[in-house]
């Protein structure tokens, strides 16, 4: 399979009204995560071989009709932090860090982004679905009539061998569970490829351009577009 770059102008997710922000508090997903090793995401040694994956160094992502990719730079130092698959409408940003032997992170980082949130004025909430315990969080943003609404976005985490997985939903899939689907089906096949080389706890592990990024890619394959600086929501946690 092969991709292509193209350059997408970058897009602010609408915000909401306050009083319309009650469909991902109401929705309740299952009462305990899925086993990780069996369900996903993987450790790149519990799958036989890269072919069929977009391979971006760090992550593996399995193609899509109709998903594009971003890759998101840090604009001081201009690594790539962070992939965002886009779908339907909605957005699944991915980072993957280096994490210890012995213990989790997504209990600590959990706790991070809340006091993050808090700290901009925003609201957060500790909700069960689909890999376990999530976050909801609510940003105050301004709407087009010049009221005030936020802008919503949805923390899920896993904790791997000797890594952490954490996607941040976007757009409609904050919202809405069935909106959210398609991308929580993408990020259960995400494949982590950790290395062996020892790293600090949290540390990023590293993205890049797949080798044949400039070739036309096919119609049914996904589109990857050029580096970009990351949304803020990045900055969270």
């Amino acid at each position: 399979m092969v991709f292509g770059l193209g350059r997408k102008a970058k897009k602010e997710e609408p915000a909401q009204p306050a009083e319309e922000l009650t469909a991902a508090e109401s929705e309740e997903g299952p009462t305990a995560a899925s086993t990780r090793s069996q369900d996903g995401p993987f450790d790149e040694s519990e799958v036989g071989s890269r072919d069929g994956f977009v391979d971006l160094g760090a992550l593996l992502i399995t193609p899509s009709e109709g998903l594009q990719l971003r890759l998101e730079v840090e604009e001081a130092t201009q690594r790539v932090v962070a992939v965002t698959l886009d779908l339907n409408g909605s957005s699944l940003q991915l980072q993957a860090f280096a994490a210890p032997k012995t213990e989790t992170l997504w209990d600590e980082i959990r706790e991070q982004i809340g006091q993050s949130v808090g700290a901009q004025g925003g609201q957060i909430e500790e909700v069960e679905g689909a890999f376990g315990t999530e976050l909801v969080a609510k940003l105050p943003a301004g709407l087009p009539d010049g009221s005030q609404g936020y802008r919503v976005a949805r923390f899920i985490g896993v904790d791997g061998p000797r890594w952490f997985l954490r996607g941040v939903l976007g757009g409609p899939a904050a919202l809405e569970r069935p909106a959210a689907e398609p991308l929580e089906t993408l990020f259960r096949k995400v494949v982590v490829v950790r290395g062996d080389s020892p790293m600090p706890p949290r540390d990023l592990l590293q993205l890049r351009l797949p080798k044949d990024a400039s070739a036309t890619p096919p119609p049914a394959g996904p589109i990857l577009e050029e580096p970009e600086r990351g949304p803020e929501i990045t900055q969270i946690g």
